[in-house]
């Protein structure tokens, strides 16, 4: 799903926990010849009291077709920076993006659903402001995003209409007596209010009701990308619910090698390999990693960096380039030299958002940023850009949604023992199962809301791979085109029927000519036939469009 050359990081889940911190260490690269089994290594140099200072550690591997496991001791453990006890990841004291600002209308509530929580995303007028509540009336727990927004711009319960204003009170009972106490005004009357802002033209929400989290913004924000902000980039954002669980949506935008096999044919190699080992051009990574922490990691691929903010943010920008006069340049961050093949001036990035909703079950926002070629995203509407993106999702996600399932079926502990990942082409899927085993035990913490190891059974392809419910319904530029469309289906079958029972009627008049009936009988089966393309149209784009790599 990677749409740029994603670039990477990574390590190893196995750690050892007594490593002096001032201790320098050599990666150790295996000897292809004496050495069958495959083996990891890493470089550490990272002072955590001086944050200009990055841990350097890179990853070597290599594997063998035959492995012997017989008087052959186990590979080295990882040596990397010691565990601490209190460096541990809260899940519940982070931002969440939810949608962006582009897809919520400002007149109706909206539900949805992360890490677990059922929340309710509407707009309040009078404080001109996107909230984010608690999902559940306090009356008896109906949705409040089956409500509506009242003409004071409250938002209104639909089950028995309790209205609440943007701090969460209740500002009416309809069933209490104007003689009697007050019952709004009391505190079980109240909704549970989340922290909320807009960042980056997305809603993002703190999952925590207290109110002594009402403020956190002034103490923590959202992750920031400043190209995110920058008007001279163009960006086009598509958010998608995925039938997947977050850890494995996570592992697939930062695996750099499916993209050449999982999205062949849809996306373009930028640097081919000298030699191909097969049609679609897989070629070794070189892919190393600069940071890893509880917060996540930093690292670099050839032209490209990348940063992982943990829990939800990945993206992968252009590497800054100083370009020779002799036609080489030189990467400011690698040191490489290289062919001159870019332009300094010109910046790319693809950002993703995975958002964790329940088990096997995420969302995804995928951002693509650039800051040439801007035009098209002007002249092009999104639904037609979103097609396309759209269909890169559907290149894999039938892959991905089988290997979670075979993942849990494996039911071990260590990731690495149930998967062989060989390959430095791995690393950055490694070192998110490395940090996410570190930092919280493997797992997501869902506050105790699902059972672990269980996920929904796998629904059929068409359902599993729907565009409609997934994107279409949410999305303000796909579901305009997407009535306009069928208005348009309907209409074309309209001047068919009417063109044919127009000629049935004058059958045996001379009103019209025999030539005027032979072009309403030709524009009758033009219509019928554009009428039926466009339904299949309407149907592969907004529906579901099967992808059968056998075929491509």
């Amino acid at each position: 799903m990677e749409a740029l050359r994603a670039t990477s990081v990574p390590s190893h889940s196995n750690i050892p926990k007594a490593i002096h911190k001032s201790t320098f260490f050599k990666p150790k690269f295996m000897n292809l010849q004496s050495s069958p089994i495959p083996r990891w290594s890493f470089s550490s140099t990272y002072n955590k009291n001086t944050s200009r200072t990055f841990k350097d550690f890179a990853i070597s591997s290599a594997s063998s077709s035959t492995v012997s496991t017989e008087n052959t001791p186990p590979p080295p453990e990882p040596e990397l920076e010691p565990e601490t006890e209190d460096e541990k990841f809260d899940w519940f004291s982070e931002w969440y993006p939810v949608m962006p600002v582009s897809d919520l209308d400002k007149g109706v509530p909206h539900g949805k659903k992360v890490l677990g929580l059922d929340i309710v995303v509407w707009w309040d007028k009078n404080e001109n402001a996107w909230e984010v509540f608690d999902d559940a009336c306090p009356h008896r727990l109906a949705p409040l995003s089956d409500g509506r927004i009242d003409k004071w711009g409250r938002l209104q319960c639909a089950y028995h209409g309790w209205c609440f204003n943007g701090s969460g009170h209740c500002k009416l009972i309809p069933q209490a007596t104007p003689d009697g106490p007050p019952v709004h005004t009391f505190k079980k009357a109240c909704v549970g209010v989340y922290p909320s802002i807009v960042q980056h033209d997305i809603v993002w929400f703190w999952p925590n009701t207290d109110p002594e989290y009402k403020d956190i913004i002034t103490k923590k924000k959202p992750p920031f990308i400043p190209e995110l902000d920058d008007p001279s980039f163009s960006k086009v954002f598509l958010t998608r619910d995925i039938p997947c669980g977050y850890e494995i949506l996570l592992e697939n935008v930062m695996d750099p090698a499916h993209v050449p096999y999982s999205h062949y044919g849809i996306f373009q190699i930028d640097q081919p390999p000298a030699v191909k080992v097969d049609r679609e051009g897989g070629k070794p990574l070189d892919i190393s990693v600069n940071q890893l922490d509880v917060n996540g990691f930093v690292g670099n691929h050839i032209w490209d960096n990348t940063k992982f903010v943990a829990p939800c943010v990945f993206y992968t920008y252009t590497n800054p380039t100083v370009f020779q006069s002799n036609g080489f340049a030189i990467s400011v961050a690698t040191g490489k030299y290289s062919l001159a093949e870019k332009s300094p001036e010109k910046r790319r990035m693809v950002v993703f958002f995975c958002i964790p909703v329940s088990p096997g079950n995420s969302r995804l926002i995928w951002g693509s940023v650039k800051n040439f070629g801007n035009w098209i995203s002007n002249i092009i509407p999104q639904w037609m850009l979103h097609t396309g993106l759209n269909l890169v999702v559907d290149s894999d996600l039938h892959l991905i949604h089988i290997e979670e399932r075979r993942i849990v079926d494996a039911s071990s502990a260590n990731w690495l023992k149930t998967c062989f990942v060989p390959t430095k082409s791995d690393a950055f899927v490694v070192g998110f199962r490395r940090w996410l085993k570190k930092y919280s035990g493997g797992k997501i913490d869902w506050g105790g809301k699902f059972s672990t190891g269980t996920l929904p059974p796998t629904p059929p392809r068409e359902q599993l791979m729907d565009r409609y419910w997934s994107h279409v319904v949410n999305c303000k530029s796909c579901h305009s085109a997407y009535k306009s469309l069928n208005a348009l289906e309907v209409i074309l079958q309209v001047i068919s029927i009417v063109s044919v029972g127009i000629v049935a009627a004058t059958r045996d008049s001379v009103i019209m000519s025999t030539t005027g009936r032979i072009t309403l009988v030709s524009m009758a089966a033009v219509c019928f036939a554009v009428s039926r393309w466009l339904a299949h149209y309407i149907y592969k784009n907004f529906h579901y469009h099967d992808y059968n790599h056998a075929l491509h």
